[in-house]
């Protein structure tokens, strides 16, 4: 099954989950996560999943400078509703990366390695920040994102329209499926440290 070569491109992110180490699952628990998990998660590549990737990556890197970030270790605070915009998008790949989950999440083994209740949603939006806490020292950043630093191609809205018109021909829809993963080749390659478009607070 092809995917476009910039998929293994993409930084990959390194956890360690003390539930996988018990369970057998991970030689010490260690987890190493592609881009690939997180579109095959999201049944698609799209700025969205790619924005959540980067921002799971700079927030863990902040709360885990020189080790493996602890995946189930970590909750997660959406800055809107569940149901608003690509809120949820967002919030599936976050619980991939950091195994925290809302109430359906997985409810632990002797008092342990519970990942229930810990991404939690906004009643109403809040910001564009969302916030990460270490649930060992209480260590807490927020991320913010702005994908307006890489806009779509000029020619991408015209694209599209030619791409889904019934009659569209192969050709018209591979011009616009490349020029939409062009944007995410961006976000992911050249900008996965671009702190003007990932904003990283430290909060107390």
């Amino acid at each position: 099954m092809g995917h476009p070569a910039f998929f293994d491109e993409a930084p990959r992110i390194l956890v360690r989950d003390p539930l996988a180490d018990l369970l057998g699952a991970a030689d010490g628990g260690l987890l190493e996560y592609r881009y690939l998990d997180a579109v095959r998660l999201a049944g698609h590549s799209c700025p969205t999943v790619a924005g959540a990737w980067l921002a799971a990556r700079t927030a863990l890197r902040a709360l885990y400078p020189d080790e493996p970030a602890e995946r189930g270790g970590i909750a997660v605070q959406m800055p809107a509703p569940e149901d608003e915009g690509v809120t949820g998008v967002i919030a599936q790949v976050l619980t991939l990366v950091t195994g925290a989950a809302a109430g359906n999440g997985f409810h632990g083994i002797g008092g342990r390695h519970a990942r229930q209740a810990l991404l939690g949603y906004a009643d109403a939006a809040t910001g564009d920040a969302i916030r990460f806490s270490r649930r060992d020292n209480g260590a807490t950043v927020a991320v913010a994102l702005d994908l307006s630093r890489v806009p779509p191609a000029p020619q991408l809205r015209g694209l599209m329209a030619a791409a889904l018109q019934p009659a569209a021909t192969d050709a018209q829809r591979a011009a616009f499926a490349r020029a939409w993963q062009d944007r995410v080749r961006r976000l992911l390659l050249e900008h996965a440290d671009d702190p003007a478009m990932l904003r990283v607070t430290r909060l107390h």
